[in-house]
């Protein structure tokens, strides 16, 4: 995108059916640009193509939810691939290039990369598709002992508890003594200093050379803070996710078994693929660029224009760096997201803008769709910039309206401006279907929770449905502190002051004035209550103490009775289950998880776990508000961005900056130490061109339309928003860090007057004039038409889960089950044992006499003639069988011990189990035959036998029968057609067709288990 030219160093295009990457590439795909669809295909090729088996393959991504879309887009690509080239001639002309490239040859060459494709899907479980931390945890335990992997370790999101330990006794230590002096910091101080140094592990801490104090100390209680979390870590055996990271890097970086570390993970695979790759940070790359840069096909994509997460130690220095190390560097010029007029808006407004780098760039993609798929909106423009001037908010001349005045002028017409677009009946066309736009088709980014809570609010009182959308930490809500008011209470029921805060939460429901006028005789009688509720906490937990709660006060009625009643009752039970979670697996007690909640409480701005992320309490029909990090891979048809305008950033306390040699740094040194200030500056200006990147993801997420606006503030100079638009950066530059506000509303409409002129229709500008507050009705829903259900299905009696045994009933000497729907069997009842026999109560001499009638079969006196038969001595010949372990250096042994411990186990009696375990040896030690390959039972290990592995078939087409005609005496026929006379089981197809057994239908499932699978 840029205005007139770009002076910025052409990439090429990527084409997914070119030649396949190979050694390092890297991908730039802007927003919008399909990185996962060209994931998935180039999977799909270096599989078809014979380039990889899908085991050689490992696509890495960010957050378990990418990973989980990635693998299902893989697989899809896989199928539609797969299935495709079952008719070359039509894949030949199909619209799906991919496909079209794959057919292209003889039919012999598209056979075999069908055929690939086929082995591909049959072992897509061992496909490696993971997050960074679990392909590090899946090397590590490859590398066993040179991984240095502790698998009994217990992993944790955080280590925030172990962090405020240490800070507790390192200031202790330093300070705590009578004679120890005024501390240089306080402890809150020291609690943040040493939070950032272990937040950001891999950086840098400077100054490594600072000799004046307090900023040496500083630095050495920094570097003395890290070393003592590792090392409580480690005692604990406590891991995060980092930890992985770290291990994995230090395993190939060992002197001595680096080298073979590294070659074991490369040999693992000979293709990687590696998403959001801007989001990386050094370590990652580190153990990239050793397994495979320079030595197998590493595929790296991403965007460094969406490169946001700094403060979760994303670093896009390293993708710049790796880019200049990549071999090659191309886009995805295609967006598949956007309307082309609305791509056109958003080129006029960057111009082609560096965002924080030289090397950060927004360039020039093409739509693939045509036309506005968005119609008879409001206000028309793909890009609509709502402004407020100085006189629409009531000052003059250059006077600035304080900050949270504009926030509220601004929601307010953002909440107008969407009941106008409901109001309009306008139309969208997604997914081949068109529908009137209603509240879901829309979309608020934010960058703070506390805009996220002002545009809701603003919407609520319009009557617009909105939720929220992991914009706020549940421990920064309200609830969190009625819970907390609440277990204060139950943690001390006697004093006064909790009883009475405990009166007026939600969870008792008084109000002030009842309180008020309640004389000691009613707060007695709270007493006693709280005091049961404790009990129920200590004896029975969270979840016991919330029923009694909300049955005993009718708790939940209120809540709903209130304007937000369901966020409320969202929060109550997502806070239920986390106060859960934490007693068990902590064994907090009442007193322990009191402090643990104020603990998450006071720490809610900086938790930022999925768990801890507030729920939905409904997204249908609701407007989302969304955090623009939050919002990072959605698209939505049209969406808001009320305060682009609205960002400062302040000098930190600890400035995070990279210096010249690129290494991520982090000043702890404070205001005394060396050029704290220059780095102070070079953090800001880092922070601000992330900025301009969240206001890139903002704009880049909506489909057909984009709303923003611009308002004067005393934020406004420094905001990503205004120093885009009045900046006046070349193609290729970066806007200033800072722009002084228009000196008037004359000459802020000339210099917006030029954005229009340059976007040639796609952008319009629209001054705000405050009003008087609209409500949303939404359309009335049609009446149904009631009536009384009727039951108009025919039932298919026939249809019924059985067992062979039961199917077959009459023709091995057992009466036939009850014909018609039958219940489904039980696990334990299917047997292939007739039911009479070996008791528990019998002892060796009441077993039956063998009764053999056949004279060959007594020429030949099998071992098992002389050992009871029936059911139950049939299921202990299963289980030994089944549980023996034929690798034993003894194996006769190992049979009489295992009949012995199965004997007694089943029947509590001491058979001779010497006499089974050698009537058991033969059927062991003889070959199973040609198809085994003159193997023996006794061959095969343990881990190569499968026991008892259960099936559910369907019979005949099962839930969609194909011959409704098909009987048991069906499957005489292909027995006499392929069994000669000779075999012993011909006779078997005339028991099957024989009378009262061949006219059984074959409906439903057929159920049981095999008693052995065996790899061979």
């Amino acid at each position: 995108m840029s205005r007139d030219t770009h002076d910025t160093e052409a990439v090429a295009e990527f084409d997914v059916c070119g030649p396949l990457p190979s050694g390092t590439t890297v991908l730039e795909a802007s927003a919008g640009t399909g990185k996962t669809f060209t994931i998935a295909a180039l999977a799909a090729r270096y599989v078809a193509e014979g380039y990889a088996e899908l085991h050689e393959l490992m696509l890495v991504t960010f957050g378990r939810a990418a990973t989980q879309e990635l693998r299902e887009r893989v697989r899809e690509r896989l199928v539609s691939a797969e299935r495709g080239l079952g008719d070359p001639s039509y894949a030949r002309t199909a619209d799906d290039e991919l496909l079209g490239l794959l057919a292209d040859g003889t039919d012999d060459e598209v056979a075999i990369r069908r055929k690939r494709l086929t082995t591909a899907l049959g072992d897509f479980d061992a496909a490696t598709i993971a997050t960074t931390h679990g392909f590090c945890q899946q090397m590590l335990t490859g590398l066993g002992v040179a991984g240095d992997y502790a698998p009994d370790a217990t992993f944790v999101e955080s280590v925030d508890d172990v962090v405020a330990e240490v800070v507790v006794d390192l200031y202790l230590r330093k300070w705590g003594r009578p004679d120890a002096g005024e501390p240089m910091m306080t402890y809150a101080e020291m609690l943040a200093l040493v939070r950032t140094a272990v937040d950001d592990r891999h950086a840098r801490l400077l100054p490594t050379d600072a000799e004046a104090e307090p900023a040496a100390e500083r630095y050495r209680l920094a570097v003395a803070a890290r070393a003592e979390v590792e090392a409580r870590k480690s005692q604990r055996r406590l891991r995060d996710y980092d930890d992985l990271l770290t291990q994995l890097r230090d395993a190939m970086t060992d002197p001595d078994r680096g080298e073979a570390a590294r070659q074991r993970v490369r040999e693992r695979y000979r293709v990687v693929m590696v998403d959001e790759f801007q989001d990386t940070d050094p370590v990652q790359w580190q153990i990239l660029r050793l397994a495979f840069h320079g030595h197998t096909t590493l595929v790296l994509i991403g965007d460094p224009k969406q490169a946001i997460y700094a403060f979760r130690g994303g670093d896009v220095a390293t993708y710049l760096s790796a880019s200049q190390q990549a071999a090659t560097h191309q886009t995805l010029g295609r967006n598949w997201r956007s309307d082309p007029a609305l791509l056109g808006g958003l080129a006029a407004a960057f111009g082609g803008a560096a965002l924080g780098h030289p090397d950060i760039v927004v360039r020039p993609v093409a739509a693939a769709w045509h036309g506005r798929r968005l119609v008879g909106a409001p206000g028309e423009a793909p890009v609509r910039l709502r402004v407020a001037t100085r006189s629409s908010l009531g000052v003059r001349g250059k006077t600035t309206p304080a900050v949270g005045r504009v926030r509220d002028v601004v929601a307010a017409d953002l909440a107008a401006d969407i009941v106008r677009l409901l109001d309009s009946r306008a139309a969208v066309s997604l997914g081949g279907g068109e529908h009137v736009v209603a509240p879901g088709d829309v979309a608020v980014l934010v960058h703070t929770n506390k805009h996220a809570l002002v545009v809701r609010d603003a919407l609520t009182a319009s009557g617009v449905p909105a939720v929220l959308t992991g914009a706020v930490n549940v421990f920064s809500t309200a609830m969190a502190r009625e819970w907390l008011v609440l277990l204060q209470a139950l943690e001390q029921p006697h004093r006064g002051t909790r009883l009475r805060a405990a009166a007026l939460g939600r969870f008792v429901g008084w109000d002030a004035r009842r309180l008020a006028v309640a004389g000691d005789a009613a707060l007695d009688e709270l007493g006693p209550l709280l005091r049961g509720w404790a009990d129920v906490l200590a004896r029975r937990g969270v979840p016991a103490l919330l029923e009694a709660v909300t049955t005993a006060g009718a708790l939940i009625e209120r809540l709903i009775a209130t304007p937000d009643g369901e966020r409320q009752l969202t929060d109550l039970r997502h806070l239920a289950q986390v106060l859960h979670a934490a007693a068990v697996d902590e064994t907090l007690g009442t007193s322990a998880l009191v402090e643990w909640l104020n603990r998450r409480i006071a720490d809610s701005d900086r938790d930022q776990s999925e768990e801890r992320s507030r729920r939905l309490e409904s997204d249908a029909g609701a407007v989302q508000v969304v955090t623009v990090h939050r919002s990072k891979g959605l698209e939505f048809p049209v969406v808001y961005v009320p305060f682009g305008w609205d960002r400062y950033v302040r000098a930190p306390d600890h400035p995070r900056f990279h210096p010249e040699d690129g290494v991520r740094s982090l000043d702890v040194g404070g205001k005394t130490a060396p050029d704290f200030d220059g780095h102070c500056q070079q953090h800001v200006a880092e922070e601000a061109g992330e900025n301009l990147r969240v206001l890139y993801v903002a704009l880049t997420r909506a489909q057909c339309q984009v709303i923003a606006w611009w308002a004067p503030s005393r934020n406004t100079p420094t905001s990503a928003m205004h120093r885009l638009l009045f900046g006046d950066a070349r193609s290729g530059e970066q806007p200033p860090p800072k722009v002084d506000l228009p000196g008037d509303d004359d000459a802020l409409r000339d210099r917006l007057q030029q954005l229009v002129t340059r976007a040639d229709g796609t952008v319009t500008i629209e001054e705000i004039s405050p009003g008087p507050a609209t409500r949303w009705q939404p359309p009335a829903a049609e009446p149904a038409t009631l009536a009384v259900a009727g039951f108009d299905r025919s039932l298919d009696l026939a249809w019924r889960r059985t067992s062979y045994s039961a199917l077959t009933a009459g023709i091995h000497g057992s009466a036939e089950g009850s014909p018609g729907v039958a219940s489904e069997p039980e696990d334990n009842q299917i047997d292939d044992e007739p039911a009479a026999g070996f008791a528990a109560n019998q002892t060796p001499d009441d077993r039956p006499a063998a009764e053999p009638d056949d004279a060959s079969l007594r020429a030949m006196p099998s071992p098992m003639t002389q050992l009871p038969g029936g059911t139950g001595f049939g299921l202990v010949v299963h289980e030994v069988l089944e549980t023996v372990d034929t690798a034993a250096a003894d194996l006769p042994a190992e049979l009489v011990e295992r009949s012995r411990a199965v004997l007694s186990r089943r029947f509590g009696l001491s058979y001779d189990a010497a006499a089974l375990g050698a009537a058991l040896l033969p059927a062991l030690t003889t070959p199973l035959g040609r198809l085994a390959g003159g193997l023996s039972l006794a061959d095969i290990a343990p881990a190569d036998r499968l026991a008892e592995m259960k099936f559910e078939l369907p019979l005949a087409g099962g839930d969609d029968p194909v011959d409704a005609a098909a009987t048991v005496s069906a499957v005489a026929d292909p027995l006499r057609s392929h069994l000669p006379p000779t075999d012993p089981f011909a006779s078997y197809a005339d028991l099957l067709s024989g009378p009262g057994i061949e006219h059984r239908q074959l409906r439903g499932y057929l159920v049981g288990s095999l008693d052995a699978v065996l790899r061979l």
